[in-house]
Protein backbone atom coordinates (compact mmCIF):
# COMPACT_ATOMS: atom_id res chain seq x y z
CA UNK A 1 0.00 0.00 0.00
CA UNK A 2 1.51 3.15 -1.13
CA UNK A 3 1.65 6.15 1.19
CA UNK A 4 -0.28 9.67 0.26
CA UNK A 5 0.59 12.52 0.22
CA UNK A 6 -2.36 15.03 0.90
CA UNK A 7 -2.39 18.56 -1.17
CA UNK A 8 -3.58 21.42 0.95
CA UNK A 9 -7.22 23.15 0.07
CA UNK A 10 -7.27 24.52 -3.56
CA UNK A 11 -3.69 22.96 -4.53
CA UNK A 12 -4.40 20.35 -6.82
CA UNK A 13 -5.12 21.90 -10.21
CA UNK A 14 -1.85 22.51 -11.00
CA UNK A 15 -0.95 18.12 -10.55
CA UNK A 16 -4.79 17.29 -11.96
CA UNK A 17 -3.07 19.26 -15.05
CA UNK A 18 0.00 17.00 -14.98
CA UNK A 19 2.80 19.41 -14.13
CA UNK A 20 5.23 17.03 -12.36
CA UNK A 21 6.58 18.99 -9.49
CA UNK A 22 5.01 18.95 -6.04
CA UNK A 23 6.63 21.51 -4.54
CA UNK A 24 6.63 21.93 -0.23
CA UNK A 25 4.57 24.59 0.15
CA UNK A 26 1.65 22.56 -1.73
CA UNK A 27 1.35 19.81 0.27
CA UNK A 28 -0.84 19.18 3.69
CA UNK A 29 0.49 16.20 4.98
CA UNK A 30 2.13 13.08 4.69
CA UNK A 31 0.40 9.83 5.36
CA UNK A 32 2.49 6.64 6.14
CA UNK A 33 5.91 6.81 6.44
CA UNK A 34 7.41 6.91 2.87
CA UNK A 35 11.34 6.85 2.89
CA UNK A 36 13.18 9.32 0.64
CA UNK A 37 12.88 7.57 -3.17
CA UNK A 38 9.55 5.45 -2.33
CA UNK A 39 6.64 5.53 -4.68
CA UNK A 40 3.56 7.68 -3.07
CA UNK A 41 -0.02 8.67 -4.13
CA UNK A 42 -1.00 12.05 -4.49
CA UNK A 43 -4.35 12.85 -3.26
CA UNK A 44 -6.50 16.25 -3.29
CA UNK A 45 -7.78 17.55 -0.04
CA UNK A 46 -11.14 16.19 -0.60
CA UNK A 47 -9.39 12.96 -1.27
CA UNK A 48 -9.42 12.08 -4.59
CA UNK A 49 -6.70 10.50 -6.15
CA UNK A 50 -4.09 12.57 -8.67
CA UNK A 51 -0.83 11.29 -9.62
CA UNK A 52 1.38 8.76 -8.55
CA UNK A 53 4.80 9.67 -7.76
CA UNK A 54 8.16 9.40 -6.00
CA UNK A 55 8.58 10.99 -2.61
CA UNK A 56 11.88 13.10 -1.08
CA UNK A 57 11.91 15.26 1.43
CA UNK A 58 15.13 16.59 1.22
CA UNK A 59 13.98 18.19 -1.72
CA UNK A 60 12.57 21.56 -3.05
CA UNK A 61 10.28 19.33 -4.72
CA UNK A 62 8.78 16.89 -2.37
CA UNK A 63 7.08 14.70 -5.13
CA UNK A 64 8.22 14.45 -8.63
CA UNK A 65 4.88 12.65 -10.89
CA UNK A 66 5.31 10.50 -13.14
CA UNK A 67 1.66 8.78 -13.87
CA UNK A 68 -1.93 9.87 -14.10
CA UNK A 69 -3.49 6.21 -13.94
CA UNK A 70 -4.56 5.23 -9.99
CA UNK A 71 -4.11 1.65 -10.88
CA UNK A 72 -0.29 1.63 -12.76
CA UNK A 73 2.63 1.20 -10.25
CA UNK A 74 6.09 2.59 -10.80
CA UNK A 75 7.39 -0.55 -12.02
CA UNK A 76 10.23 -2.13 -14.23
CA UNK A 77 7.01 -2.05 -17.13
CA UNK A 78 6.27 1.57 -16.32
CA UNK A 79 9.55 2.47 -17.23
CA UNK A 80 9.75 0.24 -19.97
CA UNK A 81 6.99 2.03 -21.65
CA UNK A 82 7.66 5.73 -20.63
CA UNK A 83 11.68 4.93 -22.20
CA UNK A 84 10.19 2.81 -25.33
CA UNK A 85 7.68 5.90 -26.04
CA UNK A 86 10.86 8.19 -25.94
CA UNK A 87 12.75 6.22 -28.33
CA UNK A 88 10.06 6.04 -30.67
CA UNK A 89 10.16 9.58 -31.19
CA UNK A 90 14.26 9.67 -31.94
CA UNK A 91 13.67 6.53 -34.00
CA UNK A 92 10.52 6.29 -35.81
CA UNK A 93 9.60 10.09 -36.18
CA UNK A 94 13.01 11.72 -36.22
CA UNK A 95 15.03 9.08 -37.68
CA UNK A 96 17.96 10.19 -35.84
CA UNK A 97 19.39 6.80 -35.38
CA UNK A 98 21.75 6.76 -38.13
CA UNK A 99 24.97 4.75 -37.31
CA UNK A 100 27.27 6.77 -35.49
CA UNK A 101 24.86 9.62 -34.86
CA UNK A 102 24.66 11.67 -31.72
CA UNK A 103 21.08 12.01 -29.84
CA UNK A 104 18.56 12.77 -26.89
CA UNK A 105 17.47 9.50 -26.47
CA UNK A 106 15.43 10.76 -23.22
CA UNK A 107 14.57 14.42 -21.65
CA UNK A 108 13.41 14.64 -18.29
CA UNK A 109 9.87 16.21 -18.01
CA UNK A 110 9.80 16.68 -21.77
CA UNK A 111 9.65 12.39 -21.75
CA UNK A 112 7.53 12.39 -18.57
CA UNK A 113 10.51 11.30 -17.08
CA UNK A 114 11.37 13.94 -14.62
CA UNK A 115 15.14 13.69 -13.22
CA UNK A 116 16.43 11.76 -16.14
CA UNK A 117 18.27 12.51 -19.19
CA UNK A 118 19.58 9.57 -21.49
CA UNK A 119 21.97 10.76 -24.58
CA UNK A 120 23.54 8.40 -27.23
CA UNK A 121 26.67 9.03 -29.02
CA UNK A 122 27.28 6.35 -31.37
CA UNK A 123 27.49 2.95 -29.68
CA UNK A 124 27.32 4.53 -26.31
CA UNK A 125 24.91 6.12 -24.15
CA UNK A 126 25.35 8.57 -20.97
CA UNK A 127 22.81 8.80 -18.49
CA UNK A 128 22.39 11.73 -15.64
CA UNK A 129 20.12 11.24 -13.07
CA UNK A 130 19.01 14.88 -10.90
CA UNK A 131 16.22 12.71 -8.60
CA UNK A 132 16.65 10.93 -6.09
CA UNK A 133 13.61 8.34 -6.67
CA UNK A 134 14.91 7.72 -9.94
CA UNK A 135 19.17 7.54 -9.11
CA UNK A 136 17.24 4.84 -6.71
CA UNK A 137 16.25 2.92 -9.70
CA UNK A 138 18.97 2.92 -12.24
CA UNK A 139 19.66 -0.76 -11.94
CA UNK A 140 15.92 -1.13 -13.42
CA UNK A 141 16.45 1.73 -16.40
CA UNK A 142 19.89 0.19 -17.12
CA UNK A 143 18.11 -3.07 -18.00
CA UNK A 144 15.84 -1.49 -19.59
CA UNK A 145 17.87 1.01 -21.49
CA UNK A 146 20.20 -2.23 -22.30
CA UNK A 147 17.33 -4.28 -24.12
CA UNK A 148 16.04 -1.25 -25.68
CA UNK A 149 18.91 0.37 -27.21
CA UNK A 150 21.60 -2.68 -27.01
CA UNK A 151 24.25 -0.05 -26.44
CA UNK A 152 28.88 -1.14 -25.80
CA UNK A 153 28.23 0.79 -22.56
CA UNK A 154 26.60 2.64 -20.36
CA UNK A 155 28.20 5.90 -18.51
CA UNK A 156 26.89 7.84 -15.59
CA UNK A 157 27.47 11.84 -15.90
CA UNK A 158 26.41 13.89 -12.62
CA UNK A 159 25.31 17.60 -12.21
CA UNK A 160 27.23 19.89 -10.33
CA UNK A 161 25.44 20.71 -6.93
CA UNK A 162 22.78 17.84 -7.18
CA UNK A 163 23.83 16.38 -4.18
CA UNK A 164 22.87 19.34 -1.99
CA UNK A 165 19.42 19.37 -3.83
CA UNK A 166 18.47 15.90 -4.13
CA UNK A 167 20.63 14.34 -0.97
CA UNK A 168 22.07 11.83 -3.19
CA UNK A 169 25.61 10.88 -3.47
CA UNK A 170 26.52 10.14 -7.50
CA UNK A 171 29.76 9.93 -8.91
CA UNK A 172 30.33 10.01 -12.84
CA UNK A 173 31.32 6.44 -13.57
CA UNK A 174 30.78 3.41 -15.73
CA UNK A 175 27.20 1.44 -14.89
CA UNK A 176 27.84 -1.24 -17.35
CA UNK A 177 29.57 -2.32 -20.53
CA UNK A 178 33.00 -1.15 -22.02
CA UNK A 179 34.39 2.41 -20.95
CA UNK A 180 33.49 4.84 -24.01
CA UNK A 181 37.21 4.93 -25.97
CA UNK A 182 39.28 8.29 -25.76
CA UNK A 183 38.62 9.01 -29.25
CA UNK A 184 34.47 8.22 -29.58
CA UNK A 185 33.04 10.27 -32.08
CA UNK A 186 29.59 11.03 -33.70
CA UNK A 187 28.26 12.26 -37.69
CA UNK A 188 25.93 15.22 -37.04
CA UNK A 189 25.56 16.90 -40.60
CA UNK A 190 27.97 15.40 -42.56
CA UNK A 191 30.57 16.91 -40.03
CA UNK A 192 32.41 14.44 -36.74
CA UNK A 193 32.91 15.79 -33.78
CA UNK A 194 34.98 14.12 -31.11
CA UNK A 195 33.18 13.57 -27.38
CA UNK A 196 34.65 13.22 -24.24
CA UNK A 197 31.65 11.49 -22.33
CA UNK A 198 34.01 11.56 -19.04
CA UNK A 199 34.57 14.93 -18.56
CA UNK A 200 33.01 16.59 -20.97
CA UNK A 201 30.48 19.98 -19.80
CA UNK A 202 26.52 18.62 -19.57
CA UNK A 203 26.78 14.68 -21.00
CA UNK A 204 29.58 15.22 -23.65
CA UNK A 205 28.01 17.50 -26.04
CA UNK A 206 25.62 20.35 -26.53
CA UNK A 207 23.18 17.95 -28.47
CA UNK A 208 20.78 20.45 -28.01
CA UNK A 209 22.28 23.31 -30.88
CA UNK A 210 22.24 20.52 -33.97
CA UNK A 211 19.96 22.76 -35.78
CA UNK A 212 20.44 25.80 -34.43
CA UNK A 213 24.29 25.27 -35.65
CA UNK A 214 23.11 24.12 -39.41
CA UNK A 215 20.89 27.59 -39.57
CA UNK A 216 23.42 29.38 -39.04
CA UNK A 217 25.91 27.87 -40.90
CA UNK A 218 24.18 28.96 -43.89
CA UNK A 219 24.36 32.35 -43.28
CA UNK A 220 28.59 32.33 -42.76
CA UNK A 221 29.98 31.73 -46.40
CA UNK A 222 32.34 34.55 -46.72
CA UNK A 223 31.83 35.92 -43.36
CA UNK A 224 33.99 37.13 -40.41
CA UNK A 225 32.89 34.99 -37.79
CA UNK A 226 33.36 35.07 -34.03
CA UNK A 227 32.13 32.33 -31.75
CA UNK A 228 32.32 33.49 -28.22
CA UNK A 229 31.75 30.41 -26.08
CA UNK A 230 32.67 27.71 -28.55
CA UNK A 231 33.54 24.55 -26.28
CA UNK A 232 34.35 21.81 -28.90
CA UNK A 233 33.89 24.11 -31.85
CA UNK A 234 29.92 23.55 -32.54
CA UNK A 235 28.93 26.97 -34.24
CA UNK A 236 32.83 27.77 -35.68
CA UNK A 237 32.87 24.86 -37.46
CA UNK A 238 30.22 24.13 -38.67
CA UNK A 239 30.70 27.78 -39.99
CA UNK A 240 33.99 27.49 -41.12
CA UNK A 241 32.65 24.07 -42.96
CA UNK A 242 30.20 26.48 -44.76
CA UNK A 243 33.38 28.83 -45.97
CA UNK A 244 33.91 31.26 -43.70
CA UNK A 245 36.39 33.68 -44.25
CA UNK A 246 37.91 33.45 -41.05
CA UNK A 247 36.64 32.08 -37.82
CA UNK A 248 37.71 32.72 -34.27
CA UNK A 249 36.40 30.44 -31.38
CA UNK A 250 36.92 31.68 -27.80
CA UNK A 251 36.63 29.75 -24.59
CA UNK A 252 38.10 29.80 -21.13
CA UNK A 253 38.70 25.52 -21.16
CA UNK A 254 41.96 24.66 -22.71
CA UNK A 255 40.47 21.11 -22.79
CA UNK A 256 37.40 21.78 -24.88
CA UNK A 257 39.70 23.93 -26.96
CA UNK A 258 41.78 21.18 -27.18
CA UNK A 259 38.47 19.10 -27.97
CA UNK A 260 37.97 21.98 -31.28
CA UNK A 261 41.70 21.91 -32.51
CA UNK A 262 40.81 18.42 -33.01
CA UNK A 263 37.46 18.63 -34.29
CA UNK A 264 39.05 21.09 -36.73
CA UNK A 265 41.66 18.85 -37.74
CA UNK A 266 39.29 16.03 -38.39
CA UNK A 267 37.33 17.87 -40.47
CA UNK A 268 40.24 19.57 -42.76
CA UNK A 269 39.39 22.85 -42.02
CA UNK A 270 41.88 25.18 -41.83
CA UNK A 271 39.87 28.72 -41.72
CA UNK A 272 39.22 28.29 -37.91
CA UNK A 273 41.62 29.42 -34.74
CA UNK A 274 40.53 29.27 -31.07
CA UNK A 275 41.63 31.92 -27.87
CA UNK A 276 41.78 30.43 -24.81
CA UNK A 277 40.40 33.00 -22.88
CA UNK A 278 37.54 34.67 -20.43
CA UNK A 279 35.39 35.20 -22.89
CA UNK A 280 34.24 38.82 -21.40
CA UNK A 281 37.66 39.82 -20.79
CA UNK A 282 38.58 39.06 -24.48
CA UNK A 283 35.90 40.46 -26.19
CA UNK A 284 37.15 43.31 -24.20
CA UNK A 285 40.11 43.66 -26.01
CA UNK A 286 39.00 42.97 -29.21
CA UNK A 287 36.82 45.71 -28.98
CA UNK A 288 40.02 48.01 -27.96
CA UNK A 289 42.10 46.16 -31.10
CA UNK A 290 39.03 47.71 -33.14
CA UNK A 291 38.33 44.10 -34.48
CA UNK A 292 35.25 43.65 -36.45
CA UNK A 293 33.19 40.55 -37.14
CA UNK A 294 30.20 39.76 -39.92
CA UNK A 295 28.61 37.08 -37.67
CA UNK A 296 29.07 37.19 -33.46
CA UNK A 297 28.02 33.85 -32.04
CA UNK A 298 27.16 34.25 -28.23
CA UNK A 299 26.52 30.96 -26.61
CA UNK A 300 27.08 30.86 -22.91
CA UNK A 301 26.78 28.36 -20.23
CA UNK A 302 23.43 28.55 -17.59
CA UNK A 303 23.81 32.04 -15.95
CA UNK A 304 21.25 31.17 -13.24
CA UNK A 305 20.17 28.24 -11.79
CA UNK A 306 17.19 29.94 -9.32
CA UNK A 307 15.15 33.37 -9.38
CA UNK A 308 17.91 34.65 -6.94
CA UNK A 309 20.28 34.56 -9.85
CA UNK A 310 18.15 35.80 -12.30
CA UNK A 311 19.07 39.77 -11.83
CA UNK A 312 22.79 39.11 -12.21
CA UNK A 313 22.47 36.43 -15.12
CA UNK A 314 20.65 38.96 -17.11
CA UNK A 315 23.45 41.63 -16.28
CA UNK A 316 25.77 39.23 -17.78
CA UNK A 317 24.03 38.75 -21.00
CA UNK A 318 23.71 42.31 -21.16
CA UNK A 319 27.19 43.33 -21.11
CA UNK A 320 28.05 40.28 -23.46
CA UNK A 321 25.60 42.02 -26.38
CA UNK A 322 26.78 45.21 -26.01
CA UNK A 323 29.87 44.02 -26.36
CA UNK A 324 28.83 42.37 -29.40
CA UNK A 325 27.12 45.13 -30.87
CA UNK A 326 30.40 47.32 -31.09
CA UNK A 327 32.22 44.21 -32.50
CA UNK A 328 29.50 43.56 -35.34
CA UNK A 329 30.26 45.35 -38.56
CA UNK A 330 27.24 47.11 -40.38
CA UNK A 331 24.56 44.69 -41.92
CA UNK A 332 26.19 41.96 -39.26
CA UNK A 333 24.58 39.23 -37.92
CA UNK A 334 23.81 38.55 -34.15
CA UNK A 335 23.12 34.92 -32.94
CA UNK A 336 22.23 35.19 -29.52
CA UNK A 337 21.65 31.94 -26.97
CA UNK A 338 20.47 31.59 -23.59
CA UNK A 339 19.54 28.12 -21.97
CA UNK A 340 18.56 29.76 -18.69
CA UNK A 341 15.45 28.46 -18.54
CA UNK A 342 14.46 30.94 -16.29
CA UNK A 343 14.84 33.52 -18.41
CA UNK A 344 11.82 33.78 -21.07
CA UNK A 345 12.13 34.27 -24.91
CA UNK A 346 10.24 37.58 -24.28
CA UNK A 347 13.06 38.77 -21.71
CA UNK A 348 16.23 37.78 -24.06
CA UNK A 349 14.07 40.04 -27.15
CA UNK A 350 13.61 42.90 -24.33
CA UNK A 351 17.09 42.88 -23.72
CA UNK A 352 17.90 42.89 -26.95
CA UNK A 353 15.75 45.93 -27.72
CA UNK A 354 17.36 47.44 -24.86
CA UNK A 355 21.09 46.81 -26.02
CA UNK A 356 20.29 47.88 -29.77
CA UNK A 357 18.63 51.66 -28.78
CA UNK A 358 21.75 51.83 -26.46
CA UNK A 359 24.37 51.30 -29.32
CA UNK A 360 22.39 53.34 -31.34
CA UNK A 361 21.89 50.17 -34.04
CA UNK A 362 18.49 49.02 -35.13
CA UNK A 363 17.80 45.38 -35.11
CA UNK A 364 15.86 42.94 -36.64
CA UNK A 365 15.03 39.34 -35.69
CA UNK A 366 14.95 36.65 -38.15
CA UNK A 367 14.68 33.56 -36.98
CA UNK A 368 13.11 32.90 -33.50
CA UNK A 369 14.41 29.03 -32.61
CA UNK A 370 15.07 26.40 -30.18
CA UNK A 371 16.77 23.32 -29.20
CA UNK A 372 16.66 20.48 -31.63
CA UNK A 373 13.39 18.23 -31.87
CA UNK A 374 15.11 15.58 -29.62
CA UNK A 375 14.77 17.71 -27.21
CA UNK A 376 11.11 18.40 -26.96
CA UNK A 377 8.86 20.51 -24.39
CA UNK A 378 5.97 19.15 -22.68
CA UNK A 379 3.08 21.03 -22.73
CA UNK A 380 2.12 20.54 -19.35
CA UNK A 381 5.73 21.30 -18.37
CA UNK A 382 6.62 24.28 -20.38
CA UNK A 383 9.88 24.51 -18.08
CA UNK A 384 11.09 22.11 -20.11
CA UNK A 385 11.54 24.60 -22.53
CA UNK A 386 14.92 26.13 -21.77
CA UNK A 387 17.05 26.71 -24.64
CA UNK A 388 16.62 30.47 -26.51
CA UNK A 389 18.28 31.20 -29.85
CA UNK A 390 17.66 34.62 -32.06
CA UNK A 391 19.51 35.13 -35.22
CA UNK A 392 19.20 38.80 -35.76
CA UNK A 393 20.11 41.20 -38.51
CA UNK A 394 21.99 44.38 -36.98
CA UNK A 395 22.13 47.42 -39.22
Amino acid sequence: MSAKVILKAKRAQPFFGRHPWVFAGAIERVEGAPADGDEVELVSHGGNFVARGLYNSQSKINVRLYCWEADVPLDRAFFHSRISRAVQLRHDVLKLNAPGAGYRVCFSESDYLSGMVVDRYGDWLTVQFTALGLAKRREIIIDVLRELLNPKGIYLRTEKGIGKLEGVELHDQLLWGEPPPADLSIAENGMRFLVNLTEGQKTGYYLDQRDNRAAVARLCSGKRVLDAFCYSGGFGLYAAKAGASEVLGVDASEPALELARRNAAANELSNITFANADVFKHLSELVAAGRQFDVVVLDPPKFARNRAAVPEALKGYRRLHQLAMKLLAKDGLLVSCCCTGLIAMADLEELLAQVSVEARRDLQIIERRGPAADHPVAVTCRESGYLKCLISRVL
